[in-house]
């Protein structure tokens, strides 16, 4: 008997079978995305290509191509700033735990895992400073610079728990299953998520925001007559005290379940936007309930997990794995590289669900002009580029632009009427 080919046909045989299961994985991962792309947009709808200057003013716009042009620079110096950072932090890995003394697999991955952020939160700073500045210079903050400083640390302080919690739990699943710990990692991070979404509107975002019930009683009716009208049950209109901050105008749905809610800035109920605006906002955002974003947002969470998990530990096994908590700091700069990597593909979703949420608004309340009216006057009140370049879509665009949302008004005007 051959020893060595028969080791070579069970080696080719693990090998088939391996690439066997990867081509199934990716199957599922290709049905489960292409079924959660399913939006109700019909399909035949051909947006027509406006013309900015139809809408705003050639002085506006050359104002916000300044505006935006800083805060684009400052986006894209930070983003090189935290690789940068992140790859010191690996590099000083060691160091650093020997000079926080850190003791223990525990106590030096969590201790490591904050003195990431909290480096990466220094390093930053002066670009969120510099980004305050400007926002200031051109109206849209009044905070001061002390309030915004403690709210940044705040955020920090969110992220460090978060963080903790997710490195934790990975340490102690390394240790358990070895490398394939991040098999069992996707399902707990899965949990995390809807544990986090679930408790947000009750725990997080009371640190950063007052909240009441909306006053105008009948406006918060007219808003679950709209939700009843998209089959959604609304138990909670609030206002958020945005305007400590910003002048600028939002609604948002935060929760899921028994934490469910719409929530208006109150920059939106200053009089700057008409009752037909306002309803046309909250029908957006009720929209997004309605179709389940937040959910499938979830699945899509599990879905990039599961290969992100994948890649920190296969880079971190080249290094002895996360059973050594040394290589935190690698695997946060991994992650950190597959989300950049990612995010054109996040961005691509979000689109595809804010412009279902646009249409189903306009089915809802039949009124296109305020559609447009309410695009109006976001762009105006943010100083926002109503049509930005193609890289700013597809690097930071998270909703169609300005343009392609009023284009959607536009053509649902032409086809249906309103």
């Amino acid at each position: 008997m051959d020893v060595g080919e028969d080791a070579d046909a069970h080696g080719s045989r693990a090998t088939l079978a391996r690439v066997a299961v990867g081509i199934a994985l990716a199957a599922v991962w290709t049905a489960a995305a292409l079924v959660l792309l399913r939006t109700e947009v019909p399909g035949e709808l051909a947006l027509p290509d406006l013309d900015p200057r139809a809408y705003f003013t050639a002085a506006f716009l050359e104002r916000a191509d300044h505006v935006r042009t800083v805060t684009r620079a400052l986006f894209v110096g930070s983003t090189l700033v935290q690789l940068a950072v992140g790859g010191l932090m690996v590099w000083q890995a060691r160091g650093t735990a020997r000079a926080l003394r850190l003791r223990g697999r525990y106590r030096t991955g969590l201790g490591l895992g904050v003195a990431v952020l909290a480096a990466v939160w220094v390093a930053t700073l002066p670009f969120g400073a510099v980004r305050h500045w400007w926002g200031r210079r051109y109206g849209l903050s009044h905070q001061a610079y002390a309030a915004w400083l403690w709210d940044s640390l705040l955020g920090l302080a969110v992220r460090a728990v978060l963080v903790s919690l997710a490195v934790a739990g990975v340490l102690w699943l390394a240790g358990r299953f070895g490398r394939r710990w991040w098999i069992a990692a996707a399902p707990a991070l899965a949990a995390l998520a809807v544990v986090v979404i679930l408790v947000q509107p009750l725990v997080i975002q009371p640190l950063f925001n007052r909240f009441e019930p909306l006053p105008d009683r009948a406006l918060a009716a007219e808003v679950e007559r709209i939700a009843a009208r998209e089959g959604v049950a609304v138990d909670r209109v609030d206002v958020a005290d945005a305007s400590r901050r910003t002048t600028t105008a939002n609604a948002y749905v935060a929760g899921i379940g028994p934490t469910k809610r719409v929530v208006f800035y109150d920059t939106a109920l200053d009089g700057r936007f008409s009752r037909a605006e306002l309803l046309s906002l909250a029908a957006h955002e009720v929209a997004h309930v309605a179709r389940s974003h937040l959910w499938k947002g979830i699945v899509w969470f599990v879905l990039l997990a599961v290969p992100g998990l994948a890649v920190v530990a296969l880079v971190t096994e080249r290094r002895g794995g996360l059973r050594d908590p040394l290589n935190v700091p690698l695997a946060l700069l991994v992650g950190y590289l597959f989300f950049l990597a990612t995010l054109p593909l996040q961005n691509a979703v979000s689109r595809r669900y804010e412009a279902e949420a646009d249409w189903l608004a306009l089915t809802a309340t039949r009124d296109p002009e305020a559609a447009i009216g309410l695009e109006r006057g976001f762009v105006v009140t943010a100083i926002g580029d109503p049509d930005p370049p193609a890289w700013v879509r597809v690097a930071l665009g998270t909703h169609p632009t300005a343009m392609q949302r009023i284009a959607m008004a536009e053509a649902f005007r032409r086809t249906r009427g309103g």
